[in-house]
């Protein structure tokens, strides 16, 4: 078995080259818009089949340096600060505190799924926290922060279910979220409103023009909003709050953007803010391309029948919960099915798939600006730290 590296250069490069495949592909068929299957899903996953095939008939294992991913995504998150008002995230108040309940609830059910199932198997209870809560909702960190603990209780292939479920749960998330908001807006004949600037990306089917001093000063924009990003990270570091940095981004992004608005009562010209825009998007498209193109799918094949039952059982989880629950909790409106989208990437997947979900589903049907302030706050600040707290709960339970 020879392992190939491919350097971060060309394995951007070549990201850029199958989010091309992915908006091309998604202008090319209807179905894919249909269901707003998220265009960085078809390049990447494209990849990651090539890759596995070959791993199988070529003995040869590709592994790609990502370094730029997190910069991409943390890029993005500024994008979405800056682009939020003030008013906007005080209205948005209550839907947070409910989004935010309904997703710890979602947590102790997913786990319960996890344990069950594994159970359901013969294997140890607490293995089916790493295909619940730890790996589907906390990601990939989550599963390598609490792998060590496991490891010490005798559970060494911890580690491995955790990885190869939030490798299932990823690609599931991609492809839940839209055709969940299509099947609502459709199901209650669902609009949205006039706005037509969005918050992620442009319609399908329009056309923008944009000057090189609009997508100079938004790439300034975010930049400091890195910058400041680095600092609010330090911050709350000392505060004794470890969150993920893109929460420290997106705080300081909506610092920037409305101490701009607000306190200098300078409005951010049309040209700039699609300038944000369109970076945030591409800045979003390549971090999933390229998360997706480094999944090692033969590292599934180990437990393919317990992954596949207990991810299959999770997906039911999560559709029905967002279908009966979530939508209509949040308002049985077309913000609540954008955000109904969202849910399937956060449950699933992750903060990115959340978003490319939402962000595939305004870009055909219309801006949905609450969303896209709502369900970042709830991934970023609640959701680990409620995650934490009731894998806490259900170790020392079980």
């Amino acid at each position: 078995m020879q392992t190939i590296v491919i350097d971060g250069f060309v394995s951007f490069t070549l990201a850029i080259c199958l989010l091309f495949i992915g908006k091309f592909a998604t202008m090319r068929f209807e179905l894919l818009r249909k269901y707003s299957i998220p265009e960085p899903v078809i390049g990447g996953f494209i990849c990651a089949i090539t890759v596995a095939v070959i791993y199988y008939f070529f003995s040869t294992t590709i592994e790609f340096e990502l370094e730029a991913r997190d910069t991409l995504l943390l890029y993005f998150f500024a994008g979405i600060g800056l682009s939020a008002n003030i008013k906007t995230l005080l209205s948005g108040g209550k839907p947070l505190l409910i989004l935010t309940l309904l997703a710890v609830i979602y947590i102790g059910l997913q786990n319960i799924v996890g344990v069950s199932v594994a159970t359901l198997f013969g294997f140890e209870p607490l293995l089916g926290l790493m295909a619940g809560s730890i790996s589907l909702i906390g990601g990939v960190g989550t599963t390598m922060a609490w792998s060590p603990t496991f490891a010490e209780m005798g559970l060494e292939s911890a580690a491995e279910i955790g990885i190869a479920s939030n490798t299932l749960g990823l690609i599931s998330a991609c492809l839940v979220g839209g055709p969940i908001a299509n099947y609502l807006i459709k199901k209650y004949r669902l609009e949205a409103n006039t706005d037509h600037q969005l918050d992620i990306g442009v319609c399908h089917n329009e056309t923008v023009k944009l000057d090189h001093f609009g997508y100079l000063y938004a790439w300034l924009m975010l930049n400091l909003s890195l910058m400041l990003g680095y600092f609010v990270d330090i911050a709350m570091a000392s505060l004794g709050l470890q969150l993920p940095m893109f929460v420290a981004c997106l705080l300081a992004g909506i610092i920037i953007g409305n101490f701009q608005s607000v306190v200098l009562k300078k409005k951010t010209s049309q040209n700039a803010q699609l300038g944000q825009t369109l970076i945030s998007d591409i800045c979003l498209g390549m971090f999933l391309t390229m998360a997706l193109m480094g999944l090692q799918l033969w590292q599934l094949q180990s437990s393919l029948l317990f992954l596949s039952v207990v991810i299959i059982s999770q997906v039911i989880l999560s559709v029905g919960f967002t279908l009966l629950v979530v939508f209509r909790a949040m308002g049985k409106n077309y913000e609540a099915a954008v955000i109904s989208s969202g849910f399937g990437g956060i449950t699933l997947g992750s903060t990115a798939t959340a978003i490319v979900n939402m962000t595939a589903v305004t870009q055909q049907h219309g801006a949905a600006h609450k969303a896209f302030i709502i369900v970042p706050l709830v991934c970023g600040f609640f959701i680990d730290i409620a995650n934490a707290l009731i894998i806490n709960g259900f170790i020392i339970n079980l």
